[in-house]
C-alpha cells in the first residue's frame, strides 16, 4: 500500500507535497507524487508545461504514466527541476500530461489508483487559487490548478483537497479564502521543513519557499513574482486545511468547463472565454519579450548598488522580505543569473539572508 499525492501547481507544489508527506506520515513508505512539469520560463525557455516527449530517461508506471527518476533529463532547450528533485527527494514522482486536457490527467489517475492500491489520495494546492469561481481579476495560473481538478472529481475514488499557505501564491488572499475551506490538517513547523531545506538553496519556487519560510516562524510583507505582488507572511501561512472537493468544482467554473476536454489547446481556449486569457499565453508573450533582450554583465558592485535602490523603494511600500527569483526580474537578469546572484548576495549580505527568502534592510 502506498500513497497518492496530486501537485496541482508547478514544480514547488511538489516540494510541498514531499514535507506534507513527511510531516503527516514520518518514516512510512514514501508517497508517489503526481506532478506537472511546469517551471515557467525562469527555469525552462519555452511556454507552458512539459510532457513526455520532452524528456530523455524516463521510467514507465503505467501506459499513460511516466516517472521522472534522477537520470532523467529535459530535450534541449526545455528546463525542468523535475530530475533534480527526484535526487533529493526520496518520493517517486511521476509526470502530469495535460496534452490529452483533463480526459487524459483522469486517464492518469485512474492508472495509477489501479496500479497502486493507494491507501490515500490527496490532490494539494500551495496558495488556495484552486478554490476561485475562474474568473476573478488576481488569477495568474487558472488552468494549472483547474485540469487535475477536474480530473480528481472523475475519478472513481475519494480524494481529499488540501490547501496549504492559504494566500501564499498571490493570487486569492487568505480572507476571500476563509469560508472556502474546512478544518486545518496541519500546522508546518521548522521541523517539518527540515527534510526539504537542501531543496530550498536552489528551487525557484517562491511560494513553496514562503511556506517553509513561515513554518520556521518568519512573518512580514513578502514581495514576488515579476509584477512585484505583496504577500502578508502570518499566522496563518503555514496551515494546511481540507477543502470540500465537490463544492470546489462546483465554484470553479473553468474547472467544469474543461471536464471533457482531450486536448491541451481546448482547455486553453476556455480559459480565454472564462478567464479572459491563458497563462499558457502570457508565457508566450514573455517568452518572445525576453528572447529580444540582451543578457546583462552582472557586475557586483553595479548589482550591489541596484540591489541598494531597490530595497529603499522596497522599504517605501513597507516591503520586509522578497525572494531570489523576484530579485533578479527586479534587478533586469535572466533566469540563468539567478543562482550567481544568490551568491553574490549571501557572500556580501549573508545576515540578511533568512532561508529560503531575502531580508530587506530595516534601513539604509
Amino acid at each position: 500500500m502506498t500513497r497518492l499525492i496530486v501537485a496541482a501547481g508547478g514544480g514547488g507544489d511538489a516540494v510541498a507535497a514531499s514535507m506534507l508527506d513527511a510531516a503527516l506520515y514520518g518514516d512510512a513508505d514514501p508517497a508517489v507524487i503526481l506532478t506537472y512539469a511546469w517551471d515557467r520560463l525562469l527555469i525552462d525557455p519555452l511556454p507552458g508545461p512539459r510532457g513526455p516527449a520532452d524528456f530523455t530517461g524516463l521510467r514507465p508506471l503505467t501506459r499513460s504514466v511516466q516517472a521522472v527518476p534522477a537520470g532523467a533529463r529535459p530535450v534541449a532547450p526545455a528546463g525542468s527541476t523535475l530530475p533534480r528533485l527526484a535526487a533529493e527527494l526520496p518520493q517517486t514522482l511521476a509526470l502530469i500530461d495535460p496534452h490529452h486536457g483533463a480526459v487524459g490527467i483522469t486517464r492518469q489517475l485512474e492508472e495509477l489508483i489501479e496500479h497502486l492500491a493507494p491507501e490515500s489520495i490527496d490532490l494539494l494546492d500551495v496558495g488556495g487559487d484552486i478554490l476561485a469561481h475562474g474568473n476573478e481579476p488576481t488569477l495568474r495560473s487558472p488552468l494549472a490548478d483547474a485540469l487535475p481538478l477536474a480530473a480528481c472529481c472523475q475519478v472513481n475514488a475519494p480524494v481529499r483537497l488540501l490547501v496549504a499557505g492559504p494566500g501564499l501564491d498571490g493570487e486569492l488572499p487568505a480572507d476571500l479564502l476563509h469560508d472556502r475551506m474546512g478544518p486545518t490538517v496541519l500546522t508546518f513547523t521548522a521541523e517539518h521543513v527540515e527534510p526539504i531545506s537542501s531543496v530550498l538553496e536552489w528551487h525557484p519556487s517562491e511560494a513553496t519557499g514562503m511556506l517553509a519560510a513561515t513554518a520556521r516562524g518568519l512573518r512580514g510583507l513578502c514581495e514576488v513574482r515579476d509584477a512585484g505582488l505583496p504577500i502578508p507572511l502570518t499566522d496563518e501561512s503555514p496551515t494546511v486545511h481540507e477543502a470540500d472537493l465537490d463544492d470546489t468544482l462546483n465554484r470553479n467554473q473553468l474547472a467544469r468547463a474543461i471536464l471533457t476536454t482531450q486536448t491541451l489547446e481546448q482547455a486553453e481556449q476556455h480559459s480565454r472565454e472564462i478567464c479572459g486569457y491563458s497563462e499558457i499565453d502570457y508565457e508566450r508573450n514573455k517568452a518572445s519579450w525576453l528572447g529580444t533582450r540582451q543578457e546583462q554583465k552582472l557586475d557586483p558592485e553595479t548589482t550591489l548598488h541596484q540591489l541598494d535602490q531597490f530595497e529603499a523603494k522596497a522599504r517605501s511600500r513597507g516591503i520586509t522580505h522578497t525572494t531570489f527569483r523576484h530579485l533578479t526580474e527586479a534587478l533586469d537578469l535572466n533566469g540563468n543569473q539567478r543562482q550567481d546572484l544568490r551568491n553574490l548576495l549571501l557572500n556580501n549580505r549573508p545576515e540578511q539572508y533568512q532561508p529560503p527568502l531575502w531580508r530587506i534592510r530595516p534601513e539604509a
